[in-house]
Formats: C-alpha cells, sequence, structure tokens
C-alpha cells in the first residue's frame, strides 16, 4: 500500500489586503510517517515561494468552520458557485511591526478530495506515532 499522497493543484494567492488574486501552484503532500500533518509547497514560475506544514485535522475542519489561532488560520469561504477554503499564513515581522501575510484560497472540493485520498491510508482517530523513534530523533539533534 502506497503511504504518501500527492495532489498538486492550482490556488489563488493574494499577498496583501488589497491585492489582486493570482494563480501559484501549491503541492500538498500527505506520508503516513507523520500522520497528523500536510506539507504544502507553493510555487510559481519553477520557484518555490514557500512550504507550510499543516495539520492534518485542523485543514478538515478548516472546510467548515474557522480554525486556527497562531501562524496558520483557516476557515470556509463561498465564492457564489463554489466553495473555497481560505488559509492565511502569517510569516516573520516586518520592519514596521506588523507581520508578512500572504492568504491562499483552495477549491474547497478539491481539498475534501485530498484529504479522502489521506483517509485511506490512514484513518482519523488511527493516528500512530512511535514514541521511542521520536525520542531517538530528538536526542540526535540535540
Amino acid at each position: 500500500m502506497n503511504t504518501v499522497v500527492h495532489k498538486t493543484l492550482v490556488v489563488q494567492l493574494q499577498a496583501g489586503e488589497a491585492a489582486d488574486r493570482f494563480p501559484v501552484l501549491a503541492h500538498f503532500r500527505y506520508d503516513a510517517a507523520d500522520p497528523f500533518a500536510l506539507s504544502v509547497v507553493f510555487s510559481h514560475d519553477g520557484r518555490v515561494l514557500a512550504e507550510w506544514a499543516l495539520d492534518r485535522e485542523m485543514v478538515g475542519e478548516g472546510l467548515t468552520r474557522p480554525v486556527g489561532v497562531g501562524d496558520v488560520r483557516l476557515r470556509p469561504e463561498s465564492r457564489g458557485m463554489w466553495d473555497e477554503l481560505r488559509i492565511e499564513l502569517l510569516g516573520n515581522d516586518r520592519a514596521d511591526g506588523d507581520r508578512h501575510r500572504a492568504v491562499v484560497f483552495v477549491w474547497a472540493s478539491a481539498v475534501e478530495s485530498f484529504l479522502r485520498d489521506t483517509h485511506a491510508v490512514v484513518r482519523p482517530g488511527e493516528e500512530e506515532v512511535c514514541v521511542d523513534d521520536f525520542l531517538a530523533g530528538l536526542t540526535a539533534e540535540g
């Protein structure tokens, strides 16, 4: 059985509050070796713009209600004929005291499809983490 799920989507990036949206690629990845996490790499014209780790359960919850209080905030949004997942990503501090911010809009049904594929690999509630391996990794880094 394949333990890694990939999906590449065209998403809409809004880099400022009044800025227009523009399309970028989002490369979603799920690996059963890290069963609670999803990674997303955003790219444009062959260049990586950013990489983020997201909580798989939080992404699912963000499809139905606002979630997140830290660097990642998600909420559903409706754009007339289709529903989107709004992902707000907060980065490092700027010189003016605010933080760098980007908002990504993803077609909700594409996120739902990706999550279904991840659930086929590891069902929600059946995630396991080998504590011995985790501790060994921590001590090796230290």
